[in-house]
């Protein structure tokens, strides 16, 4: 009985010496950055840390390989429980995180796709475009990062503080939002934060020109001869890491009730160099240190509740080019097929996140530059035009493709969605044979593609590599053997995200899926060794790691939107949680 009186206070002790540690330390930087504090209140918060393009399966493989030490002490203490998820088509993420945050993906039919009747193409990197997608998804949907705090997302969730989020972009500069030069004045007051940021700047730049001179030995997607790209590439994704962690850290002293954090470089590095590369499971390592930094705060200052969530969006699965495999893009084997002398626009090239975060880092700086010496001044000015030219300026132009180009052919990774021009309204399968004769038979013999789409009226027409048909009405299937999804594994779940997905009013007038070859990589379209956007392998899979003593039934989850229901719950008071909370 003493014994238990003592541990107690003992407990009790060491809650209040940590209350006003980080009462201090984070009172102190609140203040100075110019954060005001939030009621705490008696409704538990919820934090989501998300894992960019990490797989269940993967994830798996990494924590048995020593990847996430914290991750793996968590799930050894059932602290968390973890399971696999079904993200639905497209596996991308802004589909995916248009579903989590505000329970609508509709009409977002990849990272990339063409509005035949504004003549416009899309892609979620341009801000503009996203917000106009942000608009369109969140009328009737309340976020459910409602009053919270959202880091480096495609969408914000109706979060109060949205930094590096691309949906809001421009409508709040981060230098402004933090009292101009703030955060920066505190790194430099903190040598070891200097000193850290300058080593991992260096171990990732390092480890990029590693990755490049083994491109000059054997085939890869990487550039062997582009220098510049990693040192961005490693500057940015540490500078926006240690950020993004110090902001969620803040945001657990201000008892903001919802908090969202995105770290991205493991989908990088899975694109470049495999999901279960050594390299890319690196990355793993270190995130899953900034996992046990927020974990410690949420644990020892408890102010407010908080629930943890680590979760992911989507999958990759290993892939290969289909350019390796037919010597040129999808978008320049279509135009060899078409047998009349029309011209293609193809929209592809894999995203760096990082190269985004760089863009949008010197974006920040340039009203500085006048301020710098000249050599400064002139250095910093070359940097963003390198980087401008990078991140594809052609993508931030407006044209009215309509007048230009006859064919669209938009990819996204193995999701490619063709456009014919012949007529501004969406295209039927039979008049896409009757304008073009030649081209469905040509893609359906080639062996890369592994499945082609179209519609006929409100039924979506399925026909397979291998000579199969699938018809998918409102109340039948008809299916001719070989099933054409057969491939891709769950063909019920694939048929069902498909038919979906083929009748979004902006999807193509054909959809393309590329193959899943024997040894179970994916054609991809895009110059990547791991890819993700379509279906077959483990793209689709992502994980969900959550409290163990909330309901969360994983099984039951089978599209992103399922996951809106369930954290929309906690802006309306009522926890996710039926089972008694310590």
């Amino acid at each position: 009985m003493i014994s238990t009186w003592f541990a107690r206070r003992v407990i009790n002790f060491a809650h209040a010496l940590s209350d006003t540690y980080y009462t201090y330390k984070y009172g102190v930087l609140a203040r100075r950055l110019g954060r005001h504090d939030v009621r705490p209140g008696r409704q538990r918060g919820f934090i989501i840390l998300q894992i960019d393009g990490l797989s269940y399966d993967h994830l798996i493989q990494a924590v048995a390989s020593g990847y996430m030490p914290h991750l793996q002490r968590l799930l050894a203490k059932q602290s968390l429980t973890v399971a696999p998820w079904r993200c639905g088509l497209p596996s991308t993420t802004p589909a995916v995180q248009a579903g989590i945050m505000f329970g609508n993906r509709f009409d977002i039919p990849g990272f990339r796709w063409y509005e035949k009747d504004r003549g416009q193409a899309v892609m979620a990197k341009r801000p503009d475009q996203i917000r106009v997608v942000r608009d369109r998804i969140s009328r009737g949907h309340v976020g459910i990062l409602r009053g919270g705090s959202c880091y480096v997302s495609m969408f914000d969730g109706d979060a109060e503080l949205a930094l590096f989020t691309l949906s809001t972009l421009h409508r709040q500069r981060f230098f402004e939002s933090v009292r101009g030069m703030g955060l920066f004045l505190l790194f430099l007051l903190s040598p070891l934060r200097v000193l850290r940021l300058l080593g991992l700047t260096t171990a990732g730049y390092l480890a990029g020109l590693g990755r490049r001179l083994v491109a000059l030995l054997r085939p890869s997607v990487l550039n062997p001869f582009d220098v510049l790209s990693p040192l961005l590439h490693a500057a940015s994704d540490a500078l926006f890491t240690e950020v993004q962690t110090f902001g969620v850290m803040l945001d657990i002293y201000r008892c903001v009730p919802a908090i969202y954090a995105n770290y991205n470089s493991y989908d990088e590095a899975a694109h470049e160099m495999g999901p279960s590369h050594p390299a890319a499971f690196r990355m793993l390592r270190g995130i899953d240190k900034r996992i046990r930094q927020i974990n410690r705060m949420r644990t020892r200052y408890r102010r407010r509740k908080y629930d943890l969530y680590v979760i992911s969006d989507h999958g990759n699965s290993p892939s290969v080019p289909f350019a390796w495999r037919s010597g040129d893009s999808l978008g320049r084997y279509i135009a060899a097929h078409i047998k009349v002398d029309f011209s293609v626009d193809e929209r592809s090239g894999t995203y760096a996140h990082s190269m985004e975060k760089a863009r949008y880092l010197l974006e920040e700086l340039k009203e500085l530059e006048y301020h710098l010496s000249p050599h400064l001044h002139r250095v910093l000015a070359a940097v963003r035009s390198y980087v401008d030219r990078r991140v594809l300026i052609d993508q931030y132009l407006d044209y009215d493709l309509r007048r230009q180009q006859d064919v669209i052919v938009s990819v996204s990774g193995p999701l490619a969605h063709v456009y014919f021009n012949v007529s501004p309204r969406p295209l039927d399968l039979s008049e896409v044979m009757l304008v073009y004769p030649q081209l469905v038979e040509a893609l359906l013999t080639f062996p890369c593609i592994g499945v082609l789409i179209g519609r006929a009226g409100e039924k979506t027409v399925l026909m397979g590599c291998q000579g199969g048909t699938l018809v998918i009405g409102e109340e039948y299937e008809a299916v001719d053997q070989p099933h054409p999804l057969a491939m891709f594994g769950d063909v019920d779940y694939a048929a069902t995200q498909i038919h979906r997905l083929a009748h979004f009013p902006h999807s193509g007038d054909l959809i393309v899926f590329g193959a899943v070859e024997a040894d179970g990589k994916v054609v991809t379209f895009e110059n990547q060794a791991a890819t993700h956007g379509g279906v077959g392998g483990a793209q689709g899979h992502p994980f969900i790691a959550w409290p163990s003593e909330c309901s969360l039934a994983p099984e039951e989850l089978n599209d992103a939107q399922d996951l809106y229901s369930y954290f929309v719950q906690y802006s309306r008071h009522k926890t996710p949680d039926t089972r008694h909370r310590t």
